[in-house]
C-alpha cells in the first residue's frame, strides 16, 4: 500500500523496535498515521488535563524512552471539534475498529504482544469498555 509521512516517520522513531516493526508491517496493507510515540512530561501532562490520558507523567508507557505506546489512526478519519470531545461518525468507528483488529493481528503473527484502548482487558468484548475509550493507543504488554 504505502509509507509512512516525515511526520509520522518522526513519531515512529521514538518508540521502541516491536511497535516499530508492527507498524511499518501494517502500512503496507493500511494507511495510518502515527499521531504520537514518546510524550515528554509538558504533553503527558497537557494529555492529562484534557482528559486524553488517565496517567500523570512519567506513568504512562507514552514517557518510557523508547516509547511502549504509540496512538494510531488509520486514514482517513474525520476528527470533527476538539480531540477531548470529538465524535466519530458510525463509519469512522467501524473503521478504527477494523484497524485495530488488523493491528493486533499483525502484531500476533510478529510475536509481539499488544494492549488497545478500545479493548483494555483484551477480552474481545467491547462492550465493557465503558469508562474510558482510548481508541487510537496501542502499548507493549511486557
Amino acid at each position: 500500500m504505502g509509507s509512512f509521512g516525515d511526520r509520522s516517520k518522526s513519531n515512529l522513531i521514538t518508540c521502541d523496535m516491536r511497535l516499530q516493526q508492527v507498524f511499518n508491517r501494517v502500512i503496507l496493507s493500511f494507511d495510518c498515521a502515527i499521531l504520537c510515540g514518546y510524550r515528554g512530561q509538558k504533553e503527558q501532562d497537557e494529555a492529562f488535563a484534557k482528559g486524553l490520558s488517565k496517567l500523570k507523567y512519567p506513568e504512562g508507557k507514552h514517557n518510557h524512552t523508547p516509547s511502549k505506546a504509540v496512538d494510531v489512526m488509520p486514514y482517513p478519519i474525520h476528527w470533527p471539534g476538539e480531540e477531548k470531545d470529538f465524535v466519530l461518525s458510525q463509519a469512522d468507528r467501524d473503521r478504527i475498529f477494523l484497524f485495530a483488529g488488523f493491528v493486533l493481528a499483525t502484531a500476533k503473527s510478529l510475536g509481539v504482544r499488544l494492549r488497545w484502548g478500545g479493548d483494555w482487558n483484551g477480552n474481545l468484548d467491547l462492550r465493557d469498555e465503558s469508562s474510558f475509550r482510548d481508541l487510537p493507543h496501542f502499548e507493549l504488554v511486557d
